[in-house]
């Protein structure tokens, strides 16, 4: 017979197993009656009120229909995108002064520390997904600045897959479960990726050695699209915004991670809480350095490619990366889903200082984020205490639902006369400065500019022989799972990339064939 205590003795117990243990004795202190949400004392909770002791339930019990109606009504719908994730809080601290190029407080001096919120998440993924599936990261930071909250939305890659917001829903349809089967279907994947040139750079970020990260620690983030810096006198300067982990680039290679999805399908979670927990003992926290990359109007007029096209990154070499600040993470939620499944995060966000660009997916992400929430949260998501403003918010928005601040009787139109709210008379100052368009409106299509240039290079010079083998083979054991016709399409896709990366990925194909 296994001796029992040895096997305990064995088993390793984290923070994350502790988390009831620990609260239990920091308020052992507190712990009183249960009550309803109404405040009064419950007289029962073990069993329901009913007529005789084998009868049926009564309706006077409101307790039960209480306790009932409120689970009901706990989950919200899982977001359509970026649906599992997790999260924690901490600061910003800025290390450079920006005050050339943004009126931001969040960089007005060094040593300036700005409360954040960081939510990771996987892309195409449901809220079962484990956390080790190859899939791009979301890395989200919410700032809560003295002037509202600055939403700074990205993944852990550079580029994203298309250009044009029209293509996303499609793109995010033939990333998820076939309608039919509810099952991944990968036909659907690489039949809208072949079809789809643009993709391509983001698919070779996907199936190299950084398509599965060790947890969410170990990663790094990036802000993806082009923004804009906006200084005194309305002095407009592009930027864009990279975080690089300070726990150092760890990955998964598909066989480990294919294993812990079996073991542990939270292990990101569970990662990412345990260092947490770990750090208020060490008192050493997770941290990203956080950097910029600028661009004069008369750089951007200049340059060969499309410096707004998502599907594209700045050359380090040209666009020089400059170390503004480093955020830190150091407390977990003190409820999951009241911190982090209804933290939501808009790119409309700007706070004084930042602006948007002509980046087109980034023109439609600023629709239809907040869209998005007003259907999953509610009409005053915003509202919720995880994504409200520390600054006291006056405007003339009223009811609703779940609404919690009213603003009591202050008028509800403008113009008024009675003191309510007005625009900022230096609010002009913070916006991005006129812009000249003298165009047609038409369809541009965007989709056969260069799509093969960049991931030349990503190949040839980013990637050694071993990386490059390495992601041949990711390659194919994914495309084998299509058909015939969407196999050789996609291998056609990689070729025109480089033609030793189409021929080495036609001839693992050829391999895997045989044994199909």
């Amino acid at each position: 017979m296994a001796d029992s205590s040895k096997s305990k003795e064995n088993y390793q117990r984290d923070e994350a197993a502790e988390q009831l243990s620990n609260w239990s004795e920091k308020n052992k202190s507190k712990i009183g009656f249960s009550d309803s949400a109404a405040a009064i004392d419950l007289i029962n909770k073990d069993v329901s009120l009913t007529a005789g002791r084998y009868g049926p339930i009564v309706l006077r019990d409101y307790d039960l229909l209480q306790q009932l109606q409120s689970f009901h009504r706990e989950r919200i719908p899982e977001r359509v995108v970026h649906a599992k994730g997790s999260g924690a809080f901490g600061y910003f601290e800025c290390t450079k002064a920006l005050t050339d190029l943004t009126v931001s407080k969040v960089f007005e001096c060094v040593g300036k520390k700005t409360p954040i919120a960081v939510r990771f998440s996987q892309v195409a993924g449901n809220l079962g997904t484990a956390d080790t599936v190859r899939d791009p990261r979301g890395f989200a930071i919410k700032f809560y600045t003295e002037e509202g909250n600055w939403d700074l939305v990205g993944n852990n890659t550079p580029i994203f897959f298309m250009r044009d917001p029209i293509l996303f829903p499609m793109f995010i349809h033939s990333q998820k479960n076939n309608p039919v089967t509810n099952l991944r279907d990968w036909d659907m994947f690489w039949d809208y990726l072949s079809l789809n040139h643009e993709s391509v750079h983001q698919v070779l970020f996907l199936f190299g050695d950084r398509g599965i990260p060790d947890g969410y620690r170990h990663q790094h983030g990036f802000g993806s699209h082009t923004f804009s810096f906006i200084g005194e006198k309305r002095k407009l300067t592009w930027v864009k915004f990279i975080y690089k982990t300070d726990q150092g680039i760890k990955n998964l290679d598909p066989k480990t991670a294919e294993i812990i999805a079996g073991k542990d399908p939270n292990y990101a979670r569970r990662d990412l809480y345990n260092a947490i927990e770990e750090g208020k003992k060490t008192g050493k926290y997770p941290s990203w350095t956080f950097y910029i990359q600028t661009m004069t109007q008369d750089q951007a007029e200049k340059l060969k490619f499309n410096p707004f096209d998502i599907t594209k990154v700045w050359p380090h070499g040209d666009f020089p990366l400059q170390k503004v600040g480093r955020f830190v993470l150091n407390r977990n939620p003190s409820n999951f889903f009241a911190e982090i499944e209804q933290l939501s995060f808009s790119p409309s966000n700007f706070t004084p200082g930042f602006g948007p660009s002509p980046d087109r997916l980034l023109q439609g992400r600023l629709f239809s984020y907040p869209d998005s929430h007003l259907y999953r949260l509610g009409t005053n998501y915003q509202q919720l205490p995880v994504n409200r403003p520390i600054k006291k918010v006056q405007n003339f928005e009223r009811d609703g639902e779940s609404v919690l601040y009213n603003q009591n009787g202050a008028p509800n139109y403008h113009p008024n006369s009675f003191g309510g709210p007005n625009v900022n008379p230096i609010a002009e100052e913070w916006v991005n400065p006129p812009e000249a368009v003298n165009a047609n409106v038409d369809y541009y299509n965007l989709g056969k500019d260069d799509n093969f240039s960049q991931p030349r290079v990503f190949w040839n010079k980013v990637l050694d022989s071993a990386a490059k083998q390495r992601m041949v083979d990711t390659l194919a054991n994914s495309i084998q799972k299509a058909r015939a016709d969407i196999r050789n399409r996609s291998v056609e896709m990689f070729r025109n990339v480089d033609s030793d990366l189409g021929d080495r990925l036609a001839k693992a194909l050829g391999q895997l064939q045989v044994h199909l």
